[in-house]
């Protein structure tokens, strides 16, 4: 009888875990370029989506609070009045870019419907 090793989590369910969430993708590509304020997160998940309902304060602050906590984003708070902060992607989110890029490549090729690019919005 072959030895196993101690039970390990599967790596596929963990990272279908971590992402798992209406947003975190696209926060994740969002921030791609660069620091970004909450509304501007707010915003740039709003555009280039058709029919969709706003997202509510609620679900995104869950959503950032998750990409945190996941090791993905860093929150920096200003400690100003009115409250100053932003978010950006950590080392482990910047070595995430390039897996969230061959989704969307794969999505471009294969559902369909044509995905605006940031010089046609």
């Amino acid at each position: 009888m072959a030895k196993t090793s101690p039970a390990r989590a599967c790596p596929v369910a963990a990272f279908q875990k971590m992402i798992s969430g209406k947003y975190k993708l696209r926060i994740v590509w969002d921030l791609k370029d660069g620091p970004r304020r909450y509304g501007e997160i707010r915003s740039g998940l709003l555009r280039g989506t058709s029919g969709s309902a706003e997202v509510t304060p609620r679900v995104l602050s869950r959503e950032l609070k998750a990409l945190t906590m996941s090791g993905l984003i860093d929150r920096k708070d200003f400690g100003e009045v009115p409250p100053k902060v932003e978010y950006r992607l950590t080392r482990k989110g910047k070595s995430f870019v390039p897996v969230v890029a061959a989704i969307r490549e794969w999505g471009e090729r294969n559902l369909g419907e044509p995905v605006l690019t940031e010089a046609a919005e």
